[in-house]
């Protein structure tokens, strides 16, 4: 479990630094480069629910029937929620030529066929989450995959791990939430599905409303109520707004609700007063709590589908299919024989989560107390409800819509019971500890606290929030980052916001950089580079200088060679910032402030890329005026060698700042010792240089000797681990007594004879043994 866990950590870590906004067309998902066509390939396609993940999936397979993907000669597809429901067990060939499709003759030649060919085989799993919980995964133990029954997981075990058809093709969709663990480390591509750019929810919505009188007036209604255009970049939740729309449009309405809460009430209210005929108010309040009971039994299972004979009755089944809630689908059977059995599955993720929302709120066996431990700001301690991610924030919602005519159609709730739950829900986040919130937690805050539309919980939160905000790594949706903007203009505090890795949008941190009392914040560069492109191009000059004048860069580390050419876009920038201030204010010089104020640079390429990185930023490093420090050591070794040591004290005269330069580790011989040597006089703040693990020798050291008085601002010199003598050991020695503004020497050396360099310390205090 532990080392799960480390592994999960660490993936995350490699994949947020190596992580790459590139768009992919459909034809390229099965392309691996450098992968042996004989070993078995994993693909996962992640994505939030709603995203699209099951269209794309379903669109690969029309293609393949189509003619495109011709590697592939059979192709399965399975909904992971179908065949993993019952605790059936199933070997290979039932799986492929039983449950998905039931060949008229030859199913023995088929199965004999794919199993010598698996290379023309895919298999697509969609909606994988049987690895959501802790356990380790089972071992797969079937050596005969036509007779051996094993559990769908034991079957995902041994194809993943290549003991059953290896050689074929996998693809996986998931939520990016669902635990891979240890399997992760098999898979050979990951794409993410993003959603909708705001250009593409605008073409969907219209798009729904072509063919329909409504079309200039739904878009700019949904526009209008930024929030909910906001979560229109989820595909689905773009089609719940635009169903509401249309309702509202042919109503007459002319406003859309202003939460989440209360539109899917809104929905519920629409889908059965549109269809209610013969059956009483009653019955369907009763029908939806019973329904809505029946998702939070399944949601605490992390389920969404069941088998229809477990349902509470078969009115509730014939309420759920009649208003389009559930969907019904067949079972798969071992034999012919057997009864046909039939499941149902929840049309949609977020019908799931407001009926779970709905049953927490009107069970009358949860006191109002206890209503608190289901929202997702509670301690460390306690696990939230990941899978049921807006559960939370529609259950905050339901607490403060009493009044709302919807509501009260869709239930019998008394008005003193909602009343005494806000209050709960008051209380709770009074005492509420804001600023001991972890970023998803404190955002989770913010989505519930917001949907409830209290002015005080609204301005109690903002009021509380840390001046220092950090969402470092952390993904930022275009909600998160309204609720976020929404929330801190209502504070009359200053805020330093860090948005790196965030995966956040050029119009949300547009947004959140225009706010007057954020005074500082960081980004990934690329993002920033591109928000401020996009100002010059629409001539927004003031905001672009005052955004500028907020970023904030130091220290920065750079870890690929991205990192790299976005520090040079940078520099363009600043180049093209000149010329904007020239002519609104007719300077003639302009500094953006983060270039001008980068104190400390981290160099960490690695060997792959660690000499061709250093190439490119040394043409750069003049931009930075006052860097103090530049670090080329990293764990991984950059091994920027001669080459890369000369290249840079070409630039040493130009870093007049600089105090520290580290070139540990760097496989830096005698030539390149020389190089540096010539020119390290030219660093006039230099006080502390360490040469640690390279392989100079006692040449190197010799030329180091001879301009050490010339270092006058020189305080530390580490040349320890090297392949010096007592012969260059010596030479270094001398030349210290001439250099009294020198502090420390360290130059312990396995080819320095220990009773050598215990001597040389005996002459000289300054130097460590």
């Amino acid at each position: 479990k532990n080392s799960a866990k480390a592994m999960e950590k660490e993936l995350v870590t490699c994949s947020l630094q190596e992580k790459e906004k590139t768009a992919i067309d459909r034809s390229q998902i099965f392309q691996i480069p450098q992968r042996k066509d004989l070993e078995t390939k994993v693909i996962v396609v992640l994505g939030k629910a709603g995203m699209g993940k099951s269209i794309l999936v379903q669109k690969i397979c029309q293609d393949w029937s189509n003619g495109e993907f011709s590697q592939f000669e059979f192709v399965f597809w399975f909904d992971c929620k179908q065949i993993s429901l019952p605790e059936k067990r199933y070997s290979l060939k039932e799986l492929l030529l039983e449950f998905f499709v039931k060949p008229q003759e030859g199913c023995k030649e088929i199965f004999e066929y794919i199993l010598q060919n698996p290379a023309k085989v895919l298999l697509v799993f969609d909606g994988f989450k049987g690895l959501h919980d802790h356990e380790n995964f089972p071992r797969c133990s079937a050596s005969q995959p036509e007779k051996d029954l094993c559990t769908i997981k034991e079957l995902l075990s041994g194809l993943i791990q290549k003991k059953i058809l290896n050689g074929c093709t996998l693809l996986f969709t998931a939520r990016p939430k669902d635990k891979l663990y240890q399997y992760m480390s098999k898979v050979d591509k990951t794409i993410e599905i993003v959603g909708f750019s705001p250009q593409q929810r605008e073409l969907y919505i219209t798009k729904y409303f072509e063919e329909s009188s409504h079309c200039d007036s739904a878009l700019k209604l949904i526009k209008e109520c930024e929030y909910l255009f906001s979560h229109c970049y989820i595909p689905v939740m773009c089609r719940f707004v635009c169903f509401l729309c249309e309702s509202v449009l042919e109503m007459g309405d002319k406003s859309l609700p202003s939460t989440l809460t209360e539109v899917f009430l809104k929905f519920f209210q629409q889908k059965i007063m549109l269809m209610q005929t013969d059956v009483t108010t009653t019955q369907n309040q009763e029908s939806l709590a019973t329904l809505a009971r029946t998702a939070w039994c399944l949601g605490e299972k992390h389920q969404s589908a069941m088998k229809s004979d477990l349902l509470p009755s078969k009115e509730i089944k014939e309420f759920a299919l009649k208003y389009g809630f559930f969907l019904p689908f067949a079972l798969p059977r071992h034999l012919e024989s057997e009864e046909e059995e039939f499941g149902t599955t929840f049309s949609d993720f977020v019908i799931q989560n407001f009926l779970c929302a709905l049953h927490l709120f009107l069970a009358e066996e949860l006191k109002d107390k206890n209503l608190t431990k289901y929202l997702s700001f509670l301690s460390k301690k306690k696990k939230p409800y990941n899978w049921l991610d807006l559960m939370p924030r529609f259950l905050a919602g339901l607490m403060f819509l009493q009044d709302n005519p919807y509501f009260c159609s869709l239930s019998n709730e008394d008005a003193k019971q909602s009343t005494k739950k806000q209050k709960t829900l008051l209380k709770y986040i009074r005492r509420l500890q804001i600023n001991t919130l972890c970023p998803e937690r404190l955002l989770q805050l913010l989505h519930c606290v917001y949907e409830t539309q209290n002015n005080y919980l609204l301005q109690h939160v903002a009021l509380r929030l840390e001046p220092d905000l950090s969402f470092l790594g952390i993904v930022l949706t275009p909600p998160d980052v309204h609720v976020l903007h929404s929330i801190l203009k209502r504070s009359r505090k200053e805020f330093s916001l860090d948005l790196r890795n965030s995966g956040i949008d050029v119009q949300g941190l547009r947004a959140l950089v225009s706010l007057r009392n954020v005074t500082s914040f960081r980004a990934s560069l690329s993002d920033t580079v591109r928000l401020w492109k996009c100002l010059e191009e629409t001539k927004d000059y003031e905001l672009l200088k005052a955004s500028t004048e907020k970023f904030v860069l130091d220290p920065f580390k750079a870890k690929t060679m991205k990192d790299i050419s976005d520090l040079s876009d940078l520099v363009e920038m600043q180049e093209k910032m000149m010329n904007c201030v020239q002519e609104t204010s007719g300077c003639t010089t302009y500094e953006i402030p983060a270039i001008r104020n980068l104190r400390k640079l981290e160099f960490a390429l690695g060997p792959a890329c660690g000499l061709q990185g250093l190439l490119k930023l040394v043409k750069i490093l003049a931009a930075f005026p006052s860097l103090q420090h530049l670090d080329l050591d990293a764990l991984s070794e950059n091994g920027i060698g001669d080459e890369g040591a000369k290249s840079l004290s070409e630039v040493f005269p130009t870093l007049t700042s600089l105090e520290t330069l580290n070139l540990s580790q760097n496989k830096i011989t005698d030539l390149g010792a020389e190089n540096l040597a010539t020119a390290l006089p030219s660093l006039s703040s230099l006080k502390t240089l360490s040469l640690y693990n390279n392989n100079i020798c006692d040449f190197g050291a010799e030329n180091l000797a001879k301009v050490l008085p010339a270092m006058r601002s020189l305080r530390v010199l580490d040349v320890q681990y090297n392949k010096i003598t007592g012969v260059g050991a010596q030479q270094l020695t001398d030349s210290l007594r001439k250099c009294p503004h020198i502090k420390n020497l360290v130059m312990w050396n396995p080819t320095i004879p220990y009773g050598v360099l215990e001597h040389l310390h005996q002459l000289d205090s300054r130097i460590s043994v």
